[in-house]
This record gives C-alpha cells, structure tokens and sequence, in this order.
C-alpha cells in the first residue's frame, strides 16, 4: 500500500482552492454565491475525531502486544488495512473539500463588512483547519499502521543488501 504523499494534499488543496475561488468571482457575478454549510467543519471534525481515536487505539493494542500483556488483544491485518485505506480517502476528499472552501473564503474576505459574508467566511476558514486536521490524524493513523519491515522492501532502509 503506498503512502500518502504531502505533495500530492497539497496539490489537491491548492488546484481546488484556485477553482474555488474563480468559481466565486464568477457566480458572484452572476449576484449570488453558494453557501459556506454550518455542518461543514462539524462533519469535518467528526471526521477527524474517528481517524484519531482508531489510530490511538490501534497503537495501544500495538503496544500492549509488543510488551507480551496476557489481556492483549491482537490487531488483525485487515482491519488496519481498510483504516488506513479509509484515512487515506478521507484525508483526499479533506485536502479537496478544504481547498474549495479555502478558495471560497478567501474570495468572501473582500466582503467581510456584510454580516452573512462575514459568517460565511468564518465557517469556511473552520472548514479549513478541520480538514487540515482530518489530514493529519490520517497521516497518523498510517504511521501506527506502518509495518516495521516496510522500509526494507522499498530500499530505504539502513539493512538493504545491495543489488547485486
């Protein structure tokens, strides 16, 4: 399974926020602008809250485990997997949704004297570091999945034995 890869959230964010932001100048244009949801940084941080409470505790029964306790529960490898598959899509659709509010918001500072703008630009911006946290509890839940050996196979690590 291949890890996720700050660049590639970053860019998600940063190409949704740039059309996110035309896209405001142009529907406001038009006299109107699609709503920031109140929900929004809501479902977000829910978001978040899941990924980091899986994470966390995964990493104890990992670590009750390794210290050989007699009430430790194992992890099954496939139920790390679709975690890490589930942080993995979340932490997308987080870097996109994100990024569209983000450009939105940053449209909606122009206007910040209307009162409804105002709000909107304020749960867009909550929307914004909710996402940046559903990125990263699932780049944590991905480092507590990481398996040891993992290193080995991609030739980072130290004991690599060359090519012959």
């Amino acid at each position: 399974m291949r890890e996720l890869r700050i660049r590639v959230l970053a860019g998600v964010f940063v190409v949704a926020g740039i059309l996110s932001w035309a896209g405001a100048r142009l529907w406001n244009s038009i006299g109107t602008l699609p709503r920031v949801p109140l929900a929004a940084p809501i479902v977000l941080a829910l978001i978040a809250t899941v990924l980091l409470s899986t994470a966390l505790s995964i990493r104890a029964r990992l670590k009750a485990q390794r210290e050989r306790r007699p009430e430790a529960k194992g992890v099954d490898p496939l139920m790390a997997a679709r975690a890490v598959v589930f942080g993995q899509a979340s932490a997308l659709v987080a870097a996109l949704v994100s990024g569209m509010y983000g450009g939105t918001g940053v449209f909606l500072l122009e206007s910040l004297d209307i009162p409804a703008r105002r709000d909107q630009a304020i749960y867009a911006g909550f929307s914004v570091l909710a996402g940046i946290a559903v990125i990263a509890a699932a780049i944590f839940l991905e480092r507590v999945c990481k398996l040891p050996e993992d290193d080995e196979h991609n030739g980072n690590g130290a004991g690599a034995a060359p090519a012959a």
